[in-house]
């Protein structure tokens, strides 16, 4: 899946890496984009689906998702289309989840490299450390971080959470992440180069302080909605029944559906 907003000039070059030997659909959601993106995707082959109006990047996802799961997809991949992510982890990520293993795998730019030499902004290393400590102690959990845009989620997963509860911001990746593990999902990572390029998308200071204090208080709803201390909408639902057991291995050549969009 691929959730985009004037992703014109990385487009060509994240469909490239994409193997579409091993991925059965390529999805692109356009979110009111003002450049040549539409026009371009229907180039290189696609059917964009088109908002309207910008429906934020939480809301784009939501389109996003609906979508894989009416194509009834195994596997969901979502990477954006800014070049950022390495499209060339989507068959590792879901493979892992093919086989059984996992029912979500992100793609990590902490895990096993220094991500400052690789081009992060420190300011934005800093605050990735400090908001990914913050949300394992809120959540119990071990991941290297929260705030990656690439993700892979199986199927009985994704329809088994209310995301239209969610966030249409930013902040919708955190709340995904929380509702995941309250369904109890077992989460694995990948370490994913990234490239922080002048043409990949990056959000301002502004938006980044938002952001930070949406993740902040998604970490508080988790933990006093864990203890009945506050109600929280997108926290209250059942977990569907997840696939815990391993796939066998005829399986592994599930259906795989791809989305991204970039933080503008």
């Amino acid at each position: 899946m691929l959730p985009a907003y004037n992703a014109e000039t990385t487009l060509s070059r994240t469909l490239a890496e994409l193997d579409r030997d091993v991925i059965d659909d390529v999805v692109l959601v356009d979110d009111a984009s003002s450049d040549q993106t539409v026009s371009l995707a229907r180039e290189l082959g696609l059917e964009p689906i088109c908002h309207e109006s910008n429906k934020g990047y939480g809301g784009n996802q939501k389109t996003c998702y609906r979508q894989a799961l009416d194509l009834g997809a195994d596997v969901i991949v979502m990477v954006h289309p800014d070049y950022q992510y390495s499209p060339l982890l989507v068959p590792a990520m879901a493979s892992m989840i093919a086989y059984g293993e996992y029912d979500m795998v992100l793609g990590s730019r902490i895990l096993a490299q220094n991500s400052v030499e690789r081009g992060m902004p420190r300011y934005k290393y800093v605050s990735n450390r400090f908001l990914t400590f913050v949300e394992n102690v809120a959540l119990s959990c071990k991941l290297s971080e929260y705030h990656t845009g690439l993700r892979a989620f199986s199927s009985p997963l994704l329809s088994s959470l209310p995301i239209e509860r969610n966030s249409d911001d930013f902040v919708f990746d955190n709340h995904i992440i929380a509702q995941a593990v309250a369904a109890g999902a077992r989460i694995g990572e990948v370490s994913c180069p990234t490239r922080y390029e002048a043409d990949s998308s990056s959000i301002n200071l502004r938006r980044s302080i938002r952001y930070g204090l949406g993740v902040l208080r998604t970490c508080a709803d988790y933990r006093l909605h864990q203890h009945g201390l506050r109600h929280c909408d997108y926290l209250d639902f059942e977990p569907g029944q997840l696939r815990l057991s391993p796939a066998p291995s005829s399986q592994v050549e599930e259906r795989e559906t791809q989305a991204s969009e970039q933080p503008r």
